[in-house]
């Protein structure tokens, strides 16, 4: 009696172990079973997806470019021609293309502040918050640094045509208030540089002119006639002053060893030296008295001079720079919409529900299978169960 419930459990169990293996055409099948399904299903859903695109709507782009200022290197060398001080602009302040520093400012929270308030963004974004109409005027706005042309570009995607131009030429406008305002280019640092030193340098002349004026000094007490020896003396001590402003300056970037400190160390050596000299030669006339007075209002009266010339050159490079913000292409309000996309979202939307249909149809297939066998194999086990007993 056992024989023949011995094969068929056999033969069953062996039917089960091969239900385990997936074939090709245990994935064929439910495809062939469900093709309409695979065809229909993604084609509405495809129309679908077209109609809420309409609903969605349009997005106009305006773009507008502009032209960077580019490195003064000209005013650089008119400076270095000035006198002993030029050194210190130099290295105080370095010349550097602005135009990735200009589009960090355009993307800044000052200039997006302004652009928020000037076209009302938040009613029109109609969010409550000003971060969350920051958040949407960042992602509506892209400025970018042309890598070929050095060009900065400024697109911005709005509903509206006309204000989409309007917001991209405000950015340009905001910027040039901006850099206006702040020390951007060589010629702004070099101005509020020597503005600085040109205020300080002002009350340390004044100073040394009362004191020289309160120990009774008039051009008739010049017994020795000390003009001379005073305007070389402080013609000297403002050169020992510009070595070492500079190579303070030096020390912050290079090393003692560089040849470029050695020099300006050996050129301070040989200035304080003779400063050293002058000074012993005029210690007996000096003294308290109006000769020491009179070399300190030379001297600051020199440093006063170079400072202001130098300050007004800055001024004047300033001024041109403030034209090098050259608009190439200003904004206009654009004729053709740029989103949304309606064919591509219809067509992303299509080939994305084909594809969760059939995984859809695939799973729910093998798993249908997999029940199936697990039925079996439960039959089969009630049956083995119960054949000792047959």
């Amino acid at each position: 009696m056992t024989g023949p419930n011995s094969a068929t459990l056999s033969a069953e169990s062996a039917n089960g172990d091969d239900g385990d293996n997936l074939s090709v055409f245990d994935l064929l099948l439910p495809l062939a079973e469900h093709v309409r399904l695979l065809i229909v299903a993604p084609l509405l859903i495809g129309l679908v997806a077209l109609g809420v695109a309409y609903l969605l709507p349009p997005t106009y782009t305006a773009r507008a470019t502009f032209l960077t200022p580019q490195p003064q290197n000209s005013a650089a060398s008119a400076l270095a021609s000035l006198g002993p001080l030029a050194g210190i602009a130099g290295n105080a302040v370095g010349v550097r293309t602005a135009a990735d520093q200009y589009v960090s400012l355009m993307q800044s929270a000052n200039i997006g502040d302004r652009i928020i308030d000037r076209f009302k963004l938040m009613t029109v974004y109609d969010v409550p918050l000003r971060t969350d109409a920051r958040r949407r005027l960042t992602q509506s706005a892209r400025i970018a640094l042309g890598k070929k042309d050095g060009l900065v570009m400024v697109e911005i995607d709005d509903a509206d045509p006309q204000r989409a131009a309007d917001m991209a030429n405000a950015h340009i406008e905001e910027l040039r208030r901006l850099t206006a305002s702040l020390a951007v280019t060589e010629a702004q640092q070099r101005r509020i540089f020597f503005e600085a030193q040109l205020k300080q340098t002002r009350d340390n002349l004044a100073q040394a002119q009362e004191s020289l004026q309160s120990s009774g000094f008039t051009q008739g007490a010049l017994r020795a006639e000390p003009r001379a020896a005073a305007e070389s003396y402080a013609r000297l001590r403002a050169e020992a002053t510009a070595t070492e402003v500079r190579l303070q300056a030096l020390r912050g970037a290079l090393s003692d060893s560089t040849p470029e400190v050695k020099a300006e160390l050996a050129t301070l050596g040989a200035l304080r030296a003779q400063l050293a000299r002058a000074e012993q030669g005029n210690d007996a006339a000096s003294g308290p008295g109006y000769v020491g007075k009179y070399r300190e209002f030379k001297y600051q009266e020199t440093l006063f001079e170079l400072f202001a010339r130098q300050y007004e050159l800055a001024r004047v490079d300033e001024s041109r720079d403030g034209t090098l913000i050259q608009v190439v292409d200003a904004a206009t309000p654009p004729e053709r919409k740029t989103g949304p996309k309606r064919g591509i979202i219809a067509i992303v939307a299509t080939v994305a529900a084909f594809f969760a249909v059939l995984l859809f149809v695939v799973v729910r297939d093998l798993w249908r299978n997999h029940l199936v066998r697990e039925l079996a194999a439960a039959r089969l086990r009630r049956l083995k169960a119960a054949a000792p007993a047959l």
